[in-house]
């Protein structure tokens, strides 16, 4: 033998040990943030059966009177988180195309909210407000919803003030508006 195994084979034995000792006894490790993030999501939907609410005045008592119609499962809303739900008219009058009798005032018309079958839990606020051409806030609530419904409730008004309304040649005659709903974080 060369004087120079014995020495390599001492060096091959001693990185062998290391290797081993390193394979055995080495653990490694390392973080991760693990992040769950929850996203504000808010959805309204108006019944699709019911996008068109009719108020009839078709009595003389219904002019006398007035008119009301609960539309039942009017809205459904979603929403993660406490939320608020509006109503708002396009302007501040109900309009007819021919104008020959005026408006109506969107503010004779008085909208309201109540628990519908899937019924929004803790409530807070629930209103009838008179509709204007800014929003106006009819149910708030602190918790979160997934697919619950509001009742709906249309008024129009009495004391006969719609009687000189009527346009003669138009079978009925209709003054509209366009409602919007909207459902905002809270």
């Amino acid at each position: 033998m060369n004087k120079k195994t014995p020495i390599l084979a001492i060096v091959a034995l001693l990185i062998g040990f290391a290797v081993t000792a390193q394979t055995e006894t080495e653990t490694a490790s390392d973080n991760v943030t693990l992040n769950v993030n929850l996203h504000a999501i808010q959805s309204i939907t108006v019944n699709a059966s019911q996008k068109t609410v009719d108020l009839d005045y078709k009595t003389t008592t219904d002019y006398a009177t007035g008119v009301t119609l609960a539309q039942a499962d009017h809205l459904s809303v979603y929403s993660t988180g406490g939320f608020q739900v509006y109503v708002k008219a396009a302007g501040t009058e109900l309009t007819n195309a021919s104008q020959i009798n005026g408006d109506i005032a969107a503010s004779d018309i008085k909208i309201t909210a109540t628990n519908g079958s899937a019924p929004i839990a803790d409530v807070d606020n629930k209103a009838t407000v008179s509709l204007t051409d800014s929003d106006q806030s009819i149910l708030s609530t602190t918790k979160g919803a997934v697919n619950k419904n509001v009742n709906i409730t249309y008024e129009a008004a009495g004391g006969d003030t719609y009687v000189d309304k009527y346009i003669a040649g138009q079978k009925p005659t209709t003054y509209t508006t366009q409602l919007t709903y909207t459902i905002t974080a809270q």
